[in-house]
């Protein structure tokens, strides 16, 4: 039987047991009725009767006897209609005989006394016999009554025990399976997959038992092979990770040390053992590489270890759980082979444009005294030809230049003269140096550069050098008699901002990010317009270097916007 059958079973019982109750006292309390309207119908209205004959048979001798006659005549009368005792019926037969005589015998008092004494006798008894049965019915309506009270008393109590029991019991049946049902799930949720639940009813309850013992089994059994795989996929992963040669740390929320492979341990000279499960931050106060790891942004990082330099680079990938670090793995890969050929690559350029510069040096000053008269007449043809070998000099020349500044960057040794000097003397100096440029294609350079700018404090020939290099791509990508801005003013933060602004094809903004990179050429310019790719490179070492900024503003179709910002000078 299901819980609301049982429900129902249980609230039907107890209404059954109350109405059976209400109908015992219903019965009872009727019969009582009953025998109380017997008691006063009956035998009181007879004693009424019988009074009331006594009374007028007492009247004295002044009242009208046709009065006193007619209340006898009247009683009897209603007497003989109250038959309600064995042998009244006689007796009132007796009492209508004695007053039919008493009417006869009106003149004759003494006949009168003696039926006045029958009379008076038989009422008397009449009397008797229904106070006798006043007494014999107030018995039986006694009787019924303790009979109802004992009847309804059993059911009443009985009613009571049962509702007392279902009230005390219920709650039960259905609370302790409710909360072993509770107790059960919390077993669960602390991972406790051997908790089974045993309801021996066979209802909601037997069923909900059985589907959590059925829950339960299936997560030990996933739980079993979960944890079989999970094992299985650790020991996987420590594998690939001590097989991997660059150095990995794991460390949780809690800055514990999680996880080190072997070549970390290596790099940071302590066993394995000695690292995990250890407070990061008190091993660093003692290590300088894993202080650098946690605590120094610093994105390269050169190690010297196996008897040899190394260079690292360090990459910090953050974990998390919906949204919520919960860790770090910090890898330091080993890039020593590339900067390696990174150094190679960079002292060959170097050694390759010196070399260069010699001779293409001495090929312009041998151009020089080719052109002079004293030398020997040349017809115009060979002078188109010493104008072209002069310009492709010129371009070798200036890109051996460009090759030896980033050589000089790539090895970090860029030599800077600081000193105050007017935005203006840098002014100057580019214009001078671009101008011949400028006026070979009737361009026209606007110039606006305030006297009243304060000076700022940077390396004069490095901040011409990319002035001069932002207004040759500037000359090189403007069309045909434009004008070129060259701006010069004081922004915020107390800096002095350089603005070269051209009317060229401009930049598509996919490129705009990659603009300083080296060795980038936007794809598709014509190829007497691109250059090395190094230009724009340096510029910005050059700058940066000096505490300053670099960025562009271009739209195709529209022109570029270069601009560099310098410190103003304080002291």
């Amino acid at each position: 039987m299901n819980i609301k059958n049982k429900l129902r079973a249980g609230i039907g019982f107890l209404f059954l047991m109350a109405l059976i109750s209400s109908g015992m006292a219903d019965y009872y309390l009727t019969r009582l009725s009953n025998d109380s309207k017997a008691i006063l119908k009956d035998n009181y209205r007879s004693l009424v009767y019988a009074k009331n004959i006594q009374q007028a048979l007492d009247y004295p001798t002044s009242v009208n006897t046709a009065t006193k006659l007619q209340i006898i005549e009247a009683n009897v009368s209603k007497e003989e209609q109250n038959i309600t005792e064995p042998g009244e019926g006689q007796l009132a037969d007796s009492l209508r005989g004695n007053f039919e005589q008493y009417k006869l015998s009106l003149n004759n008092q003494q006949a009168i006394n003696g039926l006045n004494i029958k009379m008076r006798n038989v009422l008397y008894n009449i009397m008797q016999l229904n106070m006798a049965g006043i007494e014999r019915r107030n018995a039986i309506a006694q009787d019924t009554a303790d009979k109802g009270i004992i009847l309804v008393s059993l059911i009443g109590s009985l009613c009571f025990l049962i509702a007392f029991s279902f009230v005390w019991n219920f709650p039960g049946y259905i609370a302790n399976p409710v909360k072993e049902l509770i107790q059960g799930i919390k077993e669960i949720a602390n991972k406790n997959y051997n908790k089974r639940l045993i309801f021996p009813v066979k209802d909601e309850f037997g069923d909900l038992a059985d589907a959590f013992n059925q829950m339960a089994g299936k997560l030990n059994e996933y739980e079993n092979s979960n944890l079989a795989s999970i094992i299985f996929e650790k020991r996987r992963i420590e594998t690939i990770i001590n097989s991997m040669h660059d150095a990995i740390i794991g460390i949780d929320d809690k800055m514990f040390i999680i996880f080190a492979n072997k070549v970390a341990c290596t790099l940071i000279g302590l066993p394995e053992d000695k690292l995990t499960a250890q407070y990061a931050p008190n091993i660093a106060m003692e290590n300088d590489l894993l202080r650098n790891m946690l605590f120094v942004d610093q994105h390269k990082m050169k190690i010297f270890a196996d008897n040899r330099e190394s260079y690292f680079e360090k990459e910090v990938l953050e974990v998390t759980n919906d949204y919520k670090v919960i860790g770090k793995v910090i890898i330091l890969k080993n890039i020593t082979d590339f900067q390696q050929l990174n150094d190679a690559k960079t002292t060959f350029i170097a050694t390759i444009s010196h070399e260069l510069k010699t001779p293409l040096s001495s090929i312009k000053m041998s151009l020089k005294l080719l052109e002079d008269a004293r030398v020997g007449e040349i017809n115009t043809e060979q002078k188109q030809l010493l104008k072209n070998i002069d310009d492709d000099t010129h371009r070798l020349l200036h890109i051996t230049a460009e090759l030896l500044d980033a050589a000089q960057v790539e090895t970090g040794k860029i030599n800077l003269n600081f000193g105050s000097t007017h935005p203006k003397n840098i002014v100057s100096y580019a214009v001078q140096a671009i101008k011949s440029l400028a006026d070979q294609k009737e361009l026209t350079i606007a110039i606006d550069c305030p006297d009243t700018l304060p000076n700022v404090m940077a390396d004069l020939d490095k901040t011409t050098w990319v002035l001069i290099n932002l207004l040759s791509n500037a000359v090189k990508y403007s069309p045909t008699k434009s004008t070129i801005n060259l701006d010069v003013k004081k922004s915020k933060n107390n800096i002095i901002e350089f603005s070269v602004k051209d009317s060229g094809q401009g930049i598509d903004e996919k490129y705009l990010a990659r603009i300083f990179e080296r060795y980038f050429r936007i794809p598709g310019a014509a190829a007497d317009k691109t250059g090395t790719g190094l230009g724009l490179a340096i510029a910005k070492d050059f700058i940066e270097a000096q505490g300053g900024t670099i960025g562009v503003e271009s739209e195709a179709g529209e022109g570029s916007r270069f601009y560099f910002s310098l410190n103003i000078n304080n002291t």
